[in-house]
């Protein structure tokens, strides 16, 4: 009899680790303008070690996803985002930094079952109609403006080389300072001008939150104040950084991806 006590007792301990396991939500990762998936290397780790399943998702155009700049769209960004959703077993957390902010709303605007929550982290947060571009016009605060470089004939956007580190890397250490200027990729352009649509029958009813970046010099403090005020948010974090939280302050940013991944 103990021994079957035991064994019963063994067998519903591993049922309940893997029921806690299986409750957690599984999380997608959407980088934004300028960055691969390698960004959320860090951030997907920790995220990991604490049991979520999770997908870090390379956009149409980088070097993991290979595509010319007149292939690529915001409608192919978000069906990527889509894709990636459809892979999963159950509804997901999904993140999205920066530009990512318009390509997740896409992404929930097609596909509002696979959604459980959006978090916004240090991104634009937008209506029915809004791109990067109208946004970014309307951050007085943003620092990136006179460091954008437009490339029509070849059809992508860069950031000014000797801006990399202060705009992307303010607040990091100096080895990141000196690293991230290189890191930084062209982006296509087309995506960046075009309107997301969204209705409040899909991605207005999903549940979203919102992760402030308090240094940020790209989309500044006060704009993200501004799109959680004009859309609000189930709960929000801030986070001492500039714009790139998973790479000056991973630890922290999992934390608060967790916190409203457990709702």
């Amino acid at each position: 009899m103990k021994l079957f006590l035991a064994a019963l007792a063994t067998s519903a301990l591993a049922f309940s680790t893997s029921a806690m396991a299986a409750a957690k939500p599984p999380i997608v990762l959407v980088h934004g303008a300028f960055e691969n998936a390698s960004v959320w290397g860090h951030v997907a780790g920790k995220l990991r070690a604490d049991g979520y399943k999770v997908v870090a998702v390379d956009l149409p155009g980088r070097p993991g996803n290979p595509a010319t700049p007149d292939q690529v769209s915001l409608g192919l960004y978000g069906d990527t985002v889509v894709a990636a959703l459809k892979t999963l077993d159950h509804p997901a957390v999904v993140v999205g930094h920066s530009f990512g902010g318009i390509v997740i709303a896409d992404a929930a605007e097609k596909a509002p079952a696979k959604v459980k929550t959006l978090v916004f982290t240090a991104a634009y947060l937008p209506h029915d109609g809004d791109s990067l571009v109208s946004l970014a016009m309307q951050d007085a605060d943003a620092k990136v403006g006179p460091h954008l470089q437009i490339k029509k004939e070849q059809g992508i956007a860069s950031i000014e080389y000797s801006a990399r580190a202060d705009l992307f890397a303010n607040g990091g250490p100096e080895a990141l300072r000196k690293a991230i200027p290189d890191l930084i990729l062209d982006e296509p352009l087309a995506p960046l001008a075009t309107p997301v649509h969204v209705t409040a029958a899909n991605f207005g009813r999903i549940d979203k939150v919102y992760i402030h970046t308090a240094m940020d010099q790209v989309i500044s403090p006060s704009f993200q104040a501004k799109m959680v005020a004009a859309t609000p948010v189930r709960a929000e974090f801030t986070l001492p950084t500039g714009h790139t939280p998973f790479l000056t302050d991973p630890e922290e940013l999992a934390k608060d991806i967790e916190a409203a991944a457990s709702r």
